[in-house]
Order: structure tokens, then C-alpha cells, then sequence
């Protein structure tokens, strides 16, 4: 299955709960305003948020009256280059640095471990040496359910004891990538709950923790949310990108949800690139967002 195929399978149950629905409302021969009233209400059961909504149909509204459309299809067409201009990331991910290190947050239950693990076999596809840090010393087994995918995987894994510093393994990780070679570390961290300052504190003592082992290194942060949680996971988020300077978002269980259609109000309300989505509970159905390939398959016709 190739990767846009994938995507339109993961996406199936969101289009079946709402986006079915617009494609066959757009499928009208003139545009009224009675169509703008109706997609309103149809991208806010989509699970958009009301305001991103309303936003979006406000857009739609202008690039109709200026490129003087007529039908539904031609609207439908402008709508999906809207949502693709909303949903692009502003740059690629920063992976420049001697190594590259990526920091994984969210909270406990998302799909943060396998994420991981999923993410790791990604790179290495791409012919990158993958080393993972096994910040996670909070959850009991936390670290052996990390080198149990990472033995899945093939990637080395820097660990400590439960209770053990989790910014003191990140270091230690960091340290060793340049003996070992490594391209990317991948480090865990516990699941916090957005609501325990101790716990964001610690995160945030992780990040810079990174600099002081190699000035060399670059970092990216990448919260994971759950999509079956829908605009709920937006909420949880805030916290999470102030404490952790979170600069992307990995997007688990798409497959498993109608909620689809949150994606559109990610970035926009959290000013985030969604940087990566999971279509599935295989090693490699973690797969690089793109937004034009996301947009079209919200619309994608089912083959009966």
C-alpha cells in the first residue's frame, strides 16, 4: 500500500462521519448562501472547532467572490487549497545538528512509546543512525517497553534505573551519540500531567540539559497527541508547549477515529506543524504529514 493509499485508509472513518457529507454537499451546481451555512455547521461535526469553522467558510467566501466561481466543484477545489495552505508547516523539522535530537512529550496513554519506536524505523528507512534515550525513569517498565520496541527496530538504547534522573540519561545520551556515530537521538520522557508545575519544570530542565551535553546538537520537541480525543487533545497542549518549547506535534490513532478533522484546528490554535501522523499499529505506519496529501484525502471518493 503506498503512502497516499495509506493515508485515505487511515482517514476512512473520519470521511464516513463528516467529510463524505461535505464532498456530497459541494457536489452542488451553484454556490448559495444557504451551501456556506450548511459546510459551516458540517466542518464543525467534523470536529474542526467552531471558530476554524466559521474562519474557514469566511475564506472560502472571498477566494469565490475573487476568482468569480460558480459551482460547487470549484468551491470544493478552493476549499482544499485552503486547508492545505492552513495545514503546511512553515519549515522543514530542524535535523542539523551533531546529532539531531528529538525530545518526545505528552502524556501517558497517547501512543508515545511506540511512536518512538515508529519514528526510529522511519529514520533509519532514510538510512540515519538512531540512538534512543530512555528518559521515561517515572512509569514502572517504562524503560523495558522502550527496549523491547527498540530491539523490534534495531536501535541501541542509552537507559538508567527506574527513579533515576531522567535529564542525567538524556545527557548521558547526548554525550555518547558522537562516539557511537548517531545521526538522531530520540529521547522518551515520562507521560506529566499537564497540570503538575514539578513535572513540566522537569521537562523543561530536559531541553536545556541537551545544549550544555553537546553545543553541537540541534532539538526539536514533539508533542504527541492522541486524535481520538479530537479538539480535547488541543486543550491538554498548551501547557506542554510552554514548559517543553514543543515545536511539533506527532498525531496517533487517526485511524481509530472519526476526529479527523481536528487536525485543521491544530496549527491554528496551537501554532504547531503537525509533523507526523499514525495510520495504524504497524512499525511503519508512522508516516511524514503533508498537508496537500492530507487535504485530498479528507475528500478521497471511497471505492465501493
Amino acid at each position: 500500500m503506498g503512502f497516499f493509499e495509506k493515508l485515505g485508509f487511515g482517514l476512512k472513518k473520519t470521511r464516513k462521519a463528516s467529510f463524505d457529507s461535505i464532498t456530497e454537499l459541494m457536489d452542488a451546481p451553484k454556490i448559495t448562501e444557504d451551501l456556506y451555512e450548511e459546510l459551516t455547521e458540517r466542518l464543525i461535526l467534523a470536529d474542526t472547532g467552531a471558530d476554524v469553522a466559521e474562519e474557514l467558510v469566511d475564506e472560502l467566501r472571498d477566494v469565490v467572490k475573487k476568482n468569480k466561481l460558480k459551482t460547487g466543484a470549484e468551491a470544493l477545489d478552493a476549499l482544499k487549497e485552503l486547508l492545505c495552505t492552513r495545514l503546511s508547516a512553515d519549515g522543514p523539522m530542524d535535523l542539523s545538528g551533531h546529532p539531531a535530537v528529538i525530545l518526545v512529550i505528552g502524556v501517558n496513554g497517547v501512543g508515545k512509546t511506540t511512536s518512538i519506536a515508529k519514528l526510529a524505523n522511519l529514520y533509519k528507512a532514510q538510512g540515519k543512525k538512531v540512538l534512543l534515550a530512555a528518559g521515561d525513569t517515572f512509569r514502572a517498565a517504562a524503560t523495558e517497553q522502550l527496549c523491547t520496541w527498540a530491539a523490534r527496530v534495531d536501535v541501541p538504547v542509552v537507559k538508567a534505573g527506574e527513579g533515576a534522573d531522567p535529564a542525567a540519561v538524556i545527557f548521558d545520551a547526548v554525550t555518547s551519540a558522537a562516539a557511537r556515530g548517531s545521526d538522531i537521538v530520540i529521547c522518551d520522557t515520562a507521560g506529566r500531567l499537564h497540570n503538575k508545575k514539578h513535572l513540566m519544570d522537569e521537562l523543561s530542565k530536559v531541553r536545556r540539559v541537551v545544549n550544555k551535553a553537546n553545543a553541537a546538537a540541534s532539538v526539536e520537541s514533539l508533542l504527541v497527541l492522541d486524535a481520538v480525543t479530537g479538539q480535547n487533545a488541543i486543550h491538554q497542549a498548551a501547557e506542554f508547549i510552554e514548559a517543553a518549547g514543543a515545536t511539533g506535534i506527532i498525531l496517533t490513532k487517526l485511524d481509530g477515529t472519526a476526529k479527523g478533522g481536528s487536525v485543521i484546528s491544530i496549527k491554528t490554535k496551537l501554532g504547531l506543524p503537525v509533523r507526523y501522523v499514525g495510520v495504524g499499529e504497524g512499525v511503519d505506519d508512522l508516516m511524514e504529514f503533508n498537508a496537500r496529501d492530507f487535504a485530498e484525502a479528507l475528500f478521497k471518493k471511497d471505492e465501493e
